[in-house]
């Protein structure tokens, strides 16, 4: 195995706790007892994951203008989800579904 760099293993943590809030965020999804409790599983680990792959991503790069554009691609992936969950969340409201209060599934 060759010698591995501080970058190399600084990418490979990022991406292992990218990993971990992906699964996190999919556990939560499948567990969580409502829309809106598995909304915010969904929305607060999916981004912070993706956070944590493209700053991985930017490390490898080298390169200052490909982690701006990473970066870019973060913050629109943010507003996109956080509107999405919004949109979502407000049709289960209009539709009726009841927040769970700590009843039965």
């Amino acid at each position: 195995m060759a010698w591995q760099t501080v970058t190399d293993w600084i990418t490979y943590a990022l991406f292992a706790a990218s990993g971990f809030f992906f699964f996190a965020g999919s556990v939560g999804l499948v567990r969580f007892p409502d829309v809106y409790t598995r909304l915010h599983a969904l929305t607060k680990s999916d981004n912070l994951g993706l956070g944590l792959a493209s700053a991985g991503l930017a490390v490898q790069s080298g390169s200052w203008v490909v982690a701006a554009k990473l970066l870019l691609i973060w913050m629109i992936v943010i507003v996109a989800g956080a509107t999405a969950c919004y949109l979502v969340a407000n049709s289960a409201r209009n539709s009726g579904v009841e927040p769970w209060t700590g009843g039965d599934r």
